[in-house]
């Protein structure tokens, strides 16, 4: 992944999934699995919408707590 001015990656290259206990409903969050230090999350309703950076420590505490 190439880095954008000031920082931004660029993520026209990601590769985005969605949880499987969403059932495919389109309704969740998508989480970019190939951009190296970075968790990258969207909205799965809109993907061209903006996209939350969690570094991976970071997303793996946010997702510990949910349970």
């Amino acid at each position: 992944m190439n880095t954008a001015r000031h920082g931004t990656p660029d993520l026209s290259g990601a590769t985005w999934r969605s949880s499987t206990y969403s059932g495919g409903n389109n309704e969740c969050l998508e989480l970019a699995h190939n951009v190296p230090a970075l968790a990258p999350v969207r909205d799965s309703k809109e993907p061209a919408g903006p996209v939350i950076l969690f570094g991976w420590s970071a997303w793996g505490a946010f997702v510990a707590g949910l349970g």
